[in-house]
């Protein structure tokens, strides 16, 4: 008879390391500007109140990831600010339904505990937290040795926001001669990764020799909160989309109203260098449009007279210009004319 001893760890899940990650995790989520938000951490779910300031609050839910650009991450080794995407991609879905970020939970699986590795990504995602006014209140992390490969993992997040009725953004309050608005964005955002990889194997570019990619592809999405929230409050927009993976097109398409038709100028697009490097080394038109956001991060669908007041709430560097103006169609969206990709 074999006497040998099977434990837990030797299947290759170390609890004891996981249990100093969720310690970290309480640790660093439970303190903002000083002050302690939440204890829950650690616990079997988070209990929050809905704000009262709010009359008729509707609760929006969304969830994402980050995709391949992990893969990005894992090269380059170098991992605190594909949390700040993680809470991007969730958080800026709920502000086209006009919701406020409140909560935010996050999972995480990965073959072997790896301490520093996991706290990094951990402080990329209570950054994001931070820059978009919600609150980590909880999440899961996975050791599951034989599923992933030696240093492989995934993320995804979950987040929560709370809009009052009379403020959601359907697509209703869109109206013919509203005008579309393109805020840049901070370059590839979280899409498209799969694409970009193929082509650095392809044409064997290693991005840890090359100083711009290396700069350019781990850039963190744009967090468009604080912009869009006041935009809300002072109801200066009448609807916005996310520009994630699809592109404009798919992206617009989504919040047009029957009838109507959101024709966009291409050639009012300002890119980025990313996106001309993309290009420059064979991918086409076509392809570009539908795999990337090409410069725009977020669209905004106003009225014409509030153009200079939404200019007021953006930076420069995010500041929103004119690509497009909603008709009456029945095709939702039209690109006319093309990218300057070199201008």
């Amino acid at each position: 008879m074999n006497n040998k001893t099977f434990t837990y760890k030797k299947s290759g899940v170390n609890i004891k390391g996981a249990d100093k990650f969720v310690s970290f995790i309480s640790k660093i989520s439970s303190k903002k500007k000083g002050k302690k938000k939440f204890s829950n951490i650690g616990g079997f779910g988070s209990i929050n109140s809905i704000p009262n300031n709010i009359k008729h609050p509707q609760i929006v839910a969304c969830t994402d990831g980050v995709g391949t650009k992990i893969e990005i991450a894992n090269i380059l080794n170098k991992f605190d600010t594909i949390g700040i995407d993680l809470v991007a991609m969730s958080v800026n879905d709920l502000l086209v339904q006009g919701a406020k970020p409140m909560l935010f939970l996050d999972y995480i699986s990965i073959n072997k505990i790896n301490l520093p590795k996991l706290k990094s990504i951990i402080r990329g995602i209570v950054a994001g937290c931070n820059i978009s006014g919600c609150n980590l209140v909880g999440g899961e992390t996975a050791e599951m040795p034989g599923t992933y490969e030696k240093g492989k993992f995934d993320i995804a997040g979950f987040a929560v926001g709370l809009v009052d009725k009379n403020k959601v953004l359907t697509k209703e309050k869109i109206k013919k001669n509203n005008l579309i608005l393109a805020v840049p964005s901070n370059g590839l955002h979280s899409n498209g990764y799969s694409l970009v990889r193929h082509l650095l194997i392809q044409k064997k570019i290693n991005i840890k020799n090359n100083i711009f990619l290396k700069s350019e592809l781990l850039k963190p999405t744009k967090i468009y909160t604080k912009e869009v929230i006041n935009l809300i409050n002072k109801n200066l927009i009448n609807g916005c989309a996310n520009i994630t993976g699809g592109g404009l097109s798919d992206n617009i398409k989504r919040i047009i109203p029957e009838n109507y038709l959101a024709n966009i100028n291409l050639n009012k697009i300002k890119t980025k260098k990313i996106f001309k490097w993309l290009k420059k080394n064979g991918i086409s038109d076509r392809e570009m449009l539908k795999t990337f956001n090409c410069g725009v991060g977020f669209c905004l669908i106003i009225k014409e007279e509030n153009f200079k007041k939404v200019l007021k709430h953006f930076s420069s560097k995010y500041k929103p210009y004119v690509i497009g103006k909603i008709t009456k169609g029945k095709n939702k969206v039209k690109l006319n004319g093309s990218i300057n990709w070199f201008k």
